[in-house]
């Protein structure tokens, strides 16, 4: 029996659905704090566009421990791929993982 999950995002400002590849996770820090937060495009843009003069201004710092952030991010729903595969004359079967360079070749297309 196969497993499927899926993660649906809703932008934290607005209330819209996030499409997939049409926005995500951001995640940044003020005050010693980190924050996540779930945006479209269009309001991702918006803030990177306000931060724009303080980031320029400012200097990154790294983790002592170089801690990673996990970031969530939404991707074409496995269905779309495999059909744009079949139609860009990959071979893929109905079941089972997307190879990964099926993927890239996708992403690189969209």
């Amino acid at each position: 029996m196969a497993q499927r999950t899926e993660v649906f995002l809703t932008d934290d400002l607005d209330g819209t659905n996030i499409p997939a590849g049409k926005g995500g996770t951001l995640t940044f820090a003020l005050d010693g704090k980190t924050y996540e937060i779930d945006l479209t495009a269009k309001n991702s843009n918006a803030l990177r566009k306000t931060l724009t003069p303080y980031i320029e201004a400012g200097r990154q710092v790294r983790t002592s421990k170089g801690a990673r952030i996990k970031r969530t991010a939404v991707g074409a729903d496995p269905r779309t791929i495999k059909e744009w595969a079949r139609a860009n004359g990959y071979e893929v079967n109905d079941r089972g993982r997307i190879p990964s360079e099926i993927r890239e070749a996708f992403e690189a297309a969209n």
